[in-house]
């Protein structure tokens, strides 16, 4: 015999241990797959509210379209007209800027 203690626990209390296991398993495995292309869900939010999605993204972060510049090389005017909708970004700004923000290029653009 071991020093081990011993827990009872009727079925529905087990089952929904195991439940709970199962799920938390399904949310780990989740993160590991994403690509990069889930939306943070305030990021998500601000963009159904009418919000730029560069803009929604740059205000999750907590930075400042200077930070954003730097962290992506383009101008800070740039980046503005497109979080303002005056440019809709080149292909390659819009690259920069996804990779900045670690998500994919559709989810900076909104239809």
């Amino acid at each position: 015999m071991t020093n081990e203690d011993t827990i009872v626990l009727s079925r529905s209390e087990y089952e929904s241990l195991v439940n709970r296991n199962t799920d938390l398993e399904d949310i780990l495995a989740g993160r590991d797959a994403d690509d990069g292309s889930r939306i943070p869900h305030d990021v998500a939010v601000a963009i159904i509210n009418g919000e730029n999605p560069v803009s929604a993204f740059r205000a999750h972060r907590g930075i400042t379209l200077r930070d954003l510049a730097r962290e992506t090389g383009l101008a800070a005017s740039y980046l503005s007209e497109i979080e303002r909708g005056l440019k809709p970004g080149s292909v390659s700004a819009l690259d920069r800027i996804a990779r900045a923000f670690d998500t994919t290029i559709d989810a900076l653009v909104v239809e």
